[in-house]
């Protein structure tokens, strides 16, 4: 793979495309890896009471879909936010994961999980009261993910 920048002082916002014969895993890689890089720092634009909220991903535990509306879940409070979980996954960093189909959650703010091996998981976030359910076809995965954090990877 090949990876060149042209430099325009005419351009505006900066545009990156990827030129490929087909979209194949590598390709779909370096897109989420773009898209995730691009939005590090950026915000989110949520309502609540009508009024419009901009927030950092990193100030968020977890989005909930519920009722055809998907929510982003602080330590004290939650917004309407009007992406949908699969195009969040696509913009939020690598510290949030699915951990069911109606949920991602933030790892950094997980405190613990009370792992259930006959159904969901309960996951208990750093400062908050608020928990959430892992459904067993992600706890693996999420469970990976926060040992991988914990040893610095």
């Amino acid at each position: 793979m090949r990876i060149r920048i042209d430099i325009d002082e005419n351009a505006g916002e900066p545009e990156v495309i990827i030129k490929c014969r087909a979209v194949d895993e590598e390709v779909v890689r370096v897109q989420t890896a773009v898209a995730r890089a691009a939005s590090e720092g950026s915000r989110l634009h949520a309502v609540k009471a009508g009024e419009e909220y901009y927030i950092a991903p990193e100030d968020v535990l977890f989005f909930e879909s519920e009722g055809g509306r998907t929510w982003a879940h602080t330590a004290d409070d939650a917004f309407e936010v009007k992406l949908r979980l699969y195009e969040l996954e696509n913009v939020l960093p690598h510290s949030f994961i699915r951990v069911s189909k109606s949920a991602i959650a933030g790892v950094t703010h997980i405190y613990s999980i009370a792992r259930n091996l006959t159904g969901p998981s309960v996951v208990s976030f750093r400062g908050s009261h608020k928990k959430l359910s892992a459904s067993r076809q992600y706890f693996k995965i999420l469970q990976d993910k926060l040992n991988g954090r914990m040893l610095g990877k």
